[in-house]
């Protein structure tokens, strides 16, 4: 059968616009269809916009750290309306090179709801089109809980487009987006308490990483509790909202910003129309080269919640291109040893496996822990320390995980790994000289195991 499209792809977001661009460089004829914006999420509302706001609430610590360096400075002011009309000229600058990468690259772009009506068809803005292969690539959306009250508070989406700064903010969640966005209101001047359910926040990274970040946040001064809840969320004459906890206590704010998961963006998609699956999260089901329970149809990035992380979602898209129109180019996207960062205040770097999951897989391991206080804080009178650490296979002496919390650990974990992909090992980087004098160096030259 002849089909209009080699390849509709739905969503214009980081995994589908790599895979668009891609299969139509290898000859395919692709289609797009975005209903919202160009770039999807990180672009848009997630980590570009992000980390313009966290290089915005920095300025706040290196302002007060300036003086040790002989610099006298003014009063320091921020107005909240100047960074987010920049930061939405930015953003508005991203979408016209996204936009014109796809056209530049001969991709079909729809702007409007795409919705599959079969197999093999998509029908946009009241017209159908046929494709070879369906790709859904609609990513995630942030999801609040249902309580009472829940329509008073706002999530990432939101609080990228708030008129002012609010006064007081309640950060709900204990992921990396959560501990992240804590960051920007308290870095810019916001009153913020960071809630979490559970006993301790970013479940899943390395135990000594979480505390040393709650130990420096609590030393900023952020009020960070664990083990609360908010159990409804009501507005006051003022205009303020109550927040009441499970436990009865009671928070005023001015704003419940919720960071608690996201769900797969499947709204109206039609999938009710084909033999596509869900697993027991809701995410698309696929196999391990992103084809769902109906052949012509795949699924990457966010929408299939494996590893939730922009340059996964390239990665995969990458890979489906290859696969489908330059198989002899194919390589499967491995997801072992993936660095991540947390743009926290301060900032985490992460690769590799964390002490606690290293032992749970059956390594007997030695740890290599170092604590400092960096030294461009000497001159300051800020105590902030910084945290550098090395998961080792006692047996092998490959490094397992590496982890990292400080100023620019994601720049400096990047690097490191390159050396955990390609197998280094401890004595590899031993061997390794340090660059003098930098933070970095620590990572070769901490050589006493710590005793546990």
């Amino acid at each position: 059968m002849a089909y209009e499209f080699d390849l509709f792809v739905i969503g214009a977001g980081s995994g589908g616009v790599r895979a668009a661009r891609f299969a139509a460089g290898f000859g395919a004829k692709v289609a797009v269809a975005e209903s919202r914006y160009l770039g999807g999420t990180c672009v848009n509302v997630g980590c570009v916009p992000k980390k313009l706001l966290v290089y915005g609430a920095h300025f706040a610590e290196d302002f007060e750290q300036a003086s040790g360096f002989g610099w006298s400075l003014g009063e320091a002011n921020f107005d909240w309306a100047t960074l987010i009309a920049n930061k939405d000229r930015e953003i508005h600058r991203l979408n016209g090179i996204y936009r014109n990468l796809l056209v530049n690259s001969g991709v079909t772009l729809m702007e409007g709801h795409a919705k599959i009506t079969g197999p093999h068809e998509v029908e946009v803005n009241g017209q159908r089109h046929s494709a070879k292969h369906i790709l859904i690539a609609t990513g995630g959306w942030p999801q609040i809980p249902q309580i009472p009250g829940h329509e008073h508070a706002i999530s990432s989406n939101e609080a990228f487009f708030l008129k002012e700064l609010p006064k007081r903010v309640l950060v709900v969640g204990g992921g990396y987006i959560a501990v992240e966005f804590a960051g920007i209101f308290h870095g810019l001047g916001a009153k913020t308490s960071l809630l979490y359910r559970g006993e301790m926040f970013l479940r899943g990274f390395d135990g000594a990483v979480r505390k040393h970040l709650h130990e420096e946040l609590t030393k900023r001064g952020m009020d960070v509790q664990f083990n609360a809840d908010i159990a409804r969320i009501d507005k006051q004459p003022d205009g303020s909202l109550k927040a009441t906890l499970k436990d009865g206590s009671e928070l005023i704010t001015d704003c419940v910003f919720y960071a608690t998961g996201r769900r797969p963006m499947l709204d109206n998609l039609g999938l009710e129309n084909t033999g596509v699956t869900l697993d027991k999260r809701g995410f698309v089901d696929v196999d391990d080269l992103y084809q769902s329970a109906e052949p012509s149809i795949l699924a990457i990035g966010d929408v299939i919640g494996r590893v939730q992380l922009t340059p996964v979602a390239l990665a995969e898209g990458m890979a489906v291109a290859r696969r489908l129109f330059k198989p002899e180019q194919y390589r499967a996207v491995d997801y072992n040893m993936i660095p991540t960062a947390v743009f926290s205040l301060p900032n985490i770097g992460t690769v590799g496996l964390s002490e606690e999951q290293a032992i749970e897989d059956g390594h007997k391991v030695q740890i290599f822990e170092s604590s400092f206080r960096p030294m461009k804080l000497t001159l300051t009178e800020c105590q902030e320390r910084t945290l550098m650490k090395l998961v080792v296979d006692a047996d092998t002496d490959k490094v397992l995980g590496c982890h990292m919390v400080g100023p620019e650990a994601g720049e400096i974990v990047q690097g490191l790994a390159i050396a955990l992909k390609a197998g280094a090992t401890k004595q590899h980087f031993d061997e390794t000289i340090g660059v003098h004098p930098t933070a970095a160096e620590e990572f070769v030259t901490m050589r006493t195991p710590v005793n546990r």
